[in-house]
């Protein structure tokens, strides 16, 4: 058994680091609730965005880029968002999961694009293809123009008809008590991709408005094309690069406050056993001295 003096080197320990856990909670506490009320402000624009898209997709089909139907290079480009850094619970191995699952279900070649440091670590590990990496350009306060310069790489390594696909794997913020890990198809944008995502993600009801219509675009389908889907593309990037960053903080937040309780928990474990080891060593004692007091009497 631990001598008293050990115990209680580990019970100051113990509160030591539940007082760093704490803090960290709160930080990230506050910090979730930032990247919370930006992800609600953002969501709408992005939700009636792909609502425009799916009902227009058949005016503007002919677009590179909407559905492309012919396999131009069997390659697809797959962007991984993480976290920075760790202490942030399974957000991290959900997103690696998903990523790992899907070139598992699909016979193609891959290149792969990290946004923070652990998916980073996570791509090279795994020995993919690694071409670029912007995990320094993201931070905690997000603005449009930090996302609007990868969403552009991304859109040109689309356009130059390099990769038939653009995968998106993030985290979606449902609520301040759950999260999915998802892949989204940034482009090709599909229709059908669409409708499920609204479906089965958002939850979003599909009603008669929201199937595709032969619209007449003016002035050309061309000019809206070229200008306006690449802007609707810059938001939609934004505002899923705003739902991870609002899941990461939730999953640390989470992550500070089991590891704050589960000190607490430890800290009075160890108090008993201190207790217990103490009155054992009172208790000796004590028999010592009355042996000896008997002793005497003899």
């Amino acid at each position: 058994m631990a001598s008293g003096k050990e115990i209680i080197a580990r019970i100051k320990t113990v509160k030591n680091t539940a007082k760093i856990t704490k803090a960290m909670e709160l930080i990230s506490t506050v910090k979730m609730k930032k990247a919370q009320d930006n992800v609600l402000a953002s969501r709408p624009f992005a939700l009636e965005s792909l609502k425009i898209l799916s009902m227009v997709w058949d005016s503007l089909k002919d677009s590179i880029f909407l559905s492309w139907n012919k396999i131009r290079t069997g390659k697809e480009l797959l962007v991984v968002v993480s976290s920075n850094k760790w202490l942030c619970g399974w957000y991290n191995v959900n997103i690696f999961k998903k990523v790992a699952q899907y070139t598992k279900a699909n016979d193609k070649k891959f290149d792969f694009v990290s946004i923070g440091k652990k998916s980073q670590d996570f791509i090279l590990r795994t020995w993919w293809n690694l071409i670029e990496d912007f995990s320094e350009s993201i931070k905690d306060n997000i603005e449009l123009a930090d996302t609007k310069k990868i969403s552009k790489d991304l859109v040109n390594r689309f356009k130059s008809g390099e990769y038939d696909k653009v995968v998106v794997f993030y985290s979606y913020y449902v609520s301040a008590i759950t999260q999915k890990s998802f892949a989204k198809q940034f482009l090709s944008i599909d229709k059908e991709d669409i409708m499920n995502y609204l479906k089965d993600i958002v939850w979003m009801k599909i009603d008669e408005e929201i199937k595709a219509t032969d619209y007449k675009i003016e002035p050309d389908k061309e000019t809206i094309a070229n200008e306006v889907i690449p802007m609707i593309l810059d938001m939609m990037f934004y505002e899923m690069i705003l739902e991870s960053k609002a899941s990461e903080h939730w999953s640390r937040m989470v992550a500070m406050k089991n590891a704050k309780d589960s000190a607490g928990k430890k800290v009075f474990e160890l108090t008993l056993k201190y207790n217990k080891a103490r009155q054992a060593s009172i208790t000796k004692e004590v028999s010592e001295i009355v042996s000896w007091v008997e002793s005497m009497k003899d």
